[in-house]
């Protein structure tokens, strides 16, 4: 299975190892990664999602990000809007697109806690929603 992964640049020092650990649990799953973007933030997910969901080499598309909670609900704002865009685009083209974007309303010492599981499982989803969608297909 081949996939492609966005990383968000903001708050890189937690999404630089989400994308460490998404790369290692892919392999460990004889998933091939075919791209790898890197865009600005989680808001900024989307159109580079709808690009990679158009490639016939991308099966599915692991997104990663960590949304940390400042002084307003702009971490919700961001949160809401990348979610449900996200899910838009995968249902649009029929191919699973994870949503490996912690947040929001956390502090950055939980976004260092998720680091590992939810970069993990937002690869893991991928593939257990590939699954289903073929079972589904035959």
């Amino acid at each position: 299975m081949n996939i492609a992964i966005v990383v968000s640049e903001f708050n890189d020092e937690v999404t630089s190892r989400m994308h460490s650990v998404a790369k290692e649990k892919a392999d460990s799953l004889k998933l091939k990664i075919t791209h790898t973007c890197h865009v600005p933030g989680a808001y900024d997910m989307p159109i580079i999602v709808d690009a990679l969901l158009q490639r016939k080499d991308v099966d599915a598309v692991v997104t990663l990000g960590a949304i940390i909670k400042g002084q307003t609900k702009h971490d919700e704002v961001i949160s809401h809007a990348a979610a449900k865009t996200l899910t838009e685009l995968s249902i649009k083209y029929q191919k699973p697109v994870s949503l490996g974007i912690s947040g929001p309303g956390m502090q950055e010492r939980h976004a260092y806690a998720r680091i590992r599981p939810v970069a993990e499982r937002a690869v893991e989803a991928v593939l257990k929603i590939s699954n289903q969608l073929k079972g589904l297909s035959n």
